[in-house]
């Protein structure tokens, strides 16, 4: 075994030492990081760290030619014979000049304009020769904070992960992936199996550096950043969209002209990029980016800006222009947070003429070779394609540390003991008592969330404790909570409690126990929130939420059967009650009375249904079609495609009554998809229909209710509710069909309009469509303003709702919180 182990430790250093290894600097000595350095005629390659070192894996001794590459730099092709490793190549790059007169300019067109087009062009063919390959792919992660605050809204933060000096600036986040890509243009498939993954200071060493999130293909018309689609600069629409500029031009290395031009938005608050292209004269392809986003332009208010530079070398075997090298720098400022951030990514080893077969590619787009989590350190040293700073090879060292310290029961008691600490927060935010070591948590309820009003209890308290407990690292764990709620107009106490289990995070399966006494909405959706509804009742004297009571014991279990498609199922028992308002108080308005508790009849002081004992029982599924799944080690999460809708369809039965007129069947179901069509914006809609098998004179909790809306600014279901409809006029006990549609055209429209595009506000239009036996149909219609705010805080919203209802319309002006859209 000592001699097996001896032979390893040999090969793996003559394979680390096999490399050309040096710095690259500029003209005063500086280092230039993420210089791209590869063999000539080959794609493979690496790039120096920040710091400008870098280490050439290769094995060939004899005459080789080093070249090293960077935008805005010239091109050096060094020629070196190597008889030993490692052998030291340092370089010193000059920056480029970029002239203009090798460039014959058309008087009749802008010739940057006349390239564009070209590469627009072109792009089918350019994509077409890559139309499938295999390559590897490693990316690392590293997150800077400077002058870090110690609280947050009087919460300590800590030390974030001990990298902080003593001005509490340093790295907060390093990590590395070395993983194997597959990629087929058609039909479009993508798969990643990560073969190394790690993180500074973590045991499970599950970076986020998937090579699908940083695909920034600027070939397509949209490329998704953050949550964002931007335009493409050679979009097949880039025109309407961007100007552009040739600002120089030069030669490469292999004697190719290169142009540079600069990408000028046409409107700063579109969804584009500023920056420059290179593009690649004749071949029409892409050598280089140098592009910049804001914060504003993606939507996110956190994100100051994001750089994005991309290099691409020739592949003379297959004519291919193929991408190797792509650094992500941004810059964050959000709640005294100041953040410098980087993902750079490097491919390699590409294989244009892959053998793919039916296996090859399937539902699963990332997965995780065995311990790729648990590669030690040397094993890191061989692979690493770039090397690490001293900075970042300190961190790891630091955290790898205190890693071992900071699983002690000494320590996790001491960082316990600073957070139990109850403050006068507690009492407002909320409260827990936390034994990191054991892995359970004692949480109590906010003071927002305990003290509440309605018309049947007056003031009422709803104090609520939960015990948690992690079983263990892959998802399983159990809860146990209890509320007691006293109204003070009723003088009732009404308790609850329950218990819930989870299993694993792959499957997902979750049982809920509960049992007790409590008040009820009708529409057990809860279209009416707690706190909005106490502040109207209060401050207008307005009741919208109308209640029951039920003593009741309920189990519930959910579990994805296979990614994509969930199951839910849920089955009850109560006993349920009839109750009245038993109070007139409000803040104003002290001589007006409240409706009544009646929903059906407002007016009315008789109750809306006769208590009862009854079973309800339903299940469904969810169905996302053309949906895919990434694998981590110990946990899966589905992928929804929206190229398909997403289906549900369900059965509630309720039954076991003495009076059997209350019994009933609904079969319910639901489709929904979210289109992106370019650059004319986002398109959504929602469908759903149900029935009950037969009409009857059910109780009213038991009818179907639409997820009306009178009130909330902000509704967590916007595409699924209405605007202005009523609560539960419009509930029914027959068939019914909804229609719900959106398109958000984005910034297509008001964009086009000077000095109004400077707002950068997108358009909405909606229609909406209510369907039930025995009555005509309720419809909706609405157009608004989205994106409203200033720089690059806007989540608000204004619309302009016309509803319809037996020949009477009613026009509303609302004015809301888009934060769930």
């Amino acid at each position: 075994m000592k001699n097996f182990m001896f032979v390893i430790t040999l090969l793996a250093s003559l394979i680390c030492n096999s490399q050309i290894r040096g710095k690259v600097v500029n003209k005063n000595n500086e280092p230039l990081p993420f210089v791209s350095i590869y063999i000539e005629n080959s794609l493979e390659g690496t790039t120096t760290n920040d710091n400008g070192f870098y280490e050439l894996a290769t094995s060939k001794k004899g005459k080789q030619t080093v070249v090293f590459q960077f935008l805005g730099f010239k091109t050096v092709k060094k020629t070196v014979t190597i008889d030993s490793f490692p052998f030291t190549l340092d370089i010193k790059m000059a920056e480029r000049e970029e002239l203009l007169e090798e460039v014959t300019v058309s008087s009749t067109e802008n010739p940057a304009d006349a390239i564009i087009r070209k590469v627009i062009a072109s792009k089918e063919k350019n994509t077409n020769k890559s139309g499938k390959y295999q390559a590897d792919f490693y990316s690392r992660g590293l997150f800077k904070i400077k002058n870090a605050p110690k609280k947050i809204l009087g919460q300590e933060i800590g030390d974030l992960g001990g990298g902080l000096d003593s001005t509490r600036s340093g790295i907060i986040y390093l990590s590395e992936t070395v993983s194997k890509i597959w990629y087929q243009k058609r039909p479009k498939n993508f798969k990643e199996v990560i073969v190394a993954s790690k993180v500074s200071g973590q045991d499970n060493g599950i970076s986020f550096n998937r090579a699908a999130d940083v695909n920034f293909n600027l070939y397509k018309n949209l490329v998704p950043v953050a949550d964002a689609e931007i335009f493409s600069p050679i979009a097949n629409y880039a025109f309407s969209y961007y100007r552009f500029k040739l600002t120089g031009t030069f030669y490469n290395e292999n004697g190719k002209l290169i142009n540079k031009i600069q990408i000028i938005p046409r409107r700063e608050n579109d969804r584009v990029f500023g920056g420059y292209v290179y593009v690649v004269e004749d071949d029409w392809a892409i050598y280089g980016a140098d592009l910049t986003v804001t914060g504003a332009q993606i939507n996110n208010p956190a994100i100051d800006v994001l750089h994005i530079k991309q290099n691409y070398n020739y592949e003379p075997n297959s004519g291919i222009w193929a991408l190797i090298l792509q650094t992500i720098d941004f810059k964050v400022g959000f709640l005294g947070f100041n953040i410098d951030g980087r993902f750079s990514a490097s491919y390699a080893n590409y294989n244009f003429s892959p053998e793919f077969n039916p296996e090859t590619f399937g539902k699963e787009i990332l997965s995780f070779e065995e311990k790729a989590t648990k590669k030690d350190s040397a094993y890191w040293t061989k692979l690493r394609s770039v090397p690490l700073t001293t900075e970042e090879q300190k961190d790891y060292v630091i955290k790898d540390s205190l890693k071992i310290v900071r699983k002690s029961k000494k320590y996790l008691d001491s960082i316990d003991n600073k957070r139990n600490r109850f403050t006068l927060s507690s009492t407002i935010l909320g409260y827990s008592y936390r034994n990191s070591y054991k892995k359970w948590s004692l949480s109590f309820n906010s003071l927002v969330e305990t003290v509440r009003f309605n018309t049947v209890q007056g003031f009422n308290l709803n104090p609520e404790i939960s015990y948690y407990k992690r079983m263990n690292d892959k998802g399983k764990w159990w809860s146990v909570s209890g509320a007691v709620n006293y109204g003070f107009s009723d003088k009732k106490i009404r308790p609850v409690v329950s218990f819930s289990k989870k299993w694993d995070n792959i499957s997902k399966p979750r049982l809920t126990i509960s049992a007790g006494n409590k008040l009820s909405q009708f529409d057990e959706s809860n279209p009416v929130s707690y706190l909005n509804n106490t502040f109207f009742s209060l401050m207008f004297k307005e009741n919208f939420a109308k209640f029951f009571e039920k003593s009741f014991a309920s189990v519930a279990f959910s579990k994805e059967l296979y990614p994509g498609i969930q199951f839910f199922s849920k089955a009850e028992y109560a006993d349920r009650k009839p109750v009245v308002n038993t109070t007139d108080y409000s803040f104003f308005n002290r001589d007006g009375t409240f409706e009544t508790n009646n929903p059906i009849d407002p007016t009315s002081t008789s109750v809306s249904f006769n208590r009862h004992r009854i079973f309800k029982t339903q299940v469904s599924t969810t169905i996302n079609f053309g949906s895919k799944y990434i694998s981590y080690p110990d946990s899966r999460f589905t992928v929804r495609s929206n190229k398909y809708p997403t289906l549900t369809l369900g059965y509630r039965k309720t039954f076991g009554s003495e009076n059997s007129e209350l019994h009933s069947d609904l079969v319910f179901s639901s489709l929904q998809q979210y289109l992106s069509l370019g650059n004319l914006g986002d398109f959504d809609y929602n469908l759903k229909a149900g029935t009950f098998l037969e009409q009857k004179n059910i109780a009213f909790m038991d009818f179907y209710h639409p997820l009306a809306n009178e009130i909330d600014l902000s509704p967590s279901n916007r595409l699924g509710s209405y605007f202005i409809m009523p609560y539960y006029d419009f509930s029914t006990n027959d068939a019914y069909g909804e229609i719900h549609a959106q398109h958000n055209f984005k910034g297509f429209l008001l964009n086009k309009i000077p000095l109004i595009n400077k707002l950068n506000f997108h358009t909405v239009i909606g229609a909406k469509g209510y369907f039930s036996g025995g009555r005509k149909p309720y419809s909706e219609y609405s157009i608004g303003l989205d994106n409203i705010g200033w720089g690059k805080w806007r989540f608000l919203r204004l619309d302009f709702v016309q509803s319809n209802f037996n020949g009477v319309k009613e026009n509303r002006v609302l004015f809301g919180i888009s934060l769930f859209d």
